[in-house]
């Protein structure tokens, strides 16, 4: 038996946990620097940012449709990966488990 465990949008729902108020806005997490789009939520895809934007490329964008913009917070996410992983480790026998991928799309 094999199950597959996608965090879909992991960095921008991590944003989410503790701000419920973004549930339903456009979110976008952006990499080291502020430099450009590195995770963004469904509602931010369906208006068009793309992974990897430069983020002054998209000010306006961001504006206009009032996205919530966030620097990346790396220690948040890997303690979040560290919670998700330990849950799914109470389903699966020790010798059955593999290595995490995380895509941040």
């Amino acid at each position: 038996m094999y199950a597959l465990v996608d965090c879909n949008n992991f960095y921008a729902s991590c944003e989410r946990v503790f701000n419920p108020t973004l549930n339903g806005k456009p979110v976008v997490v952006l990499s080291n620097n502020d430099g450009c789009v590195i995770a963004r939520s469904n509602e931010a895809k369906s208006i068009g940012i793309p992974m990897g934007a430069p983020a002054f490329e998209y000010e306006s964008v961001f504006r206009r449709n009032d996205v919530k913009v966030f620097s990346a917070n790396f220690p948040l996410y890997g303690d979040m990966s560290r919670r998700v992983m330990r849950l799914l480790s109470g389903f699966t026998p020790p010798n059955r488990r593999s290595i995490p991928s995380m895509n941040v799309s």
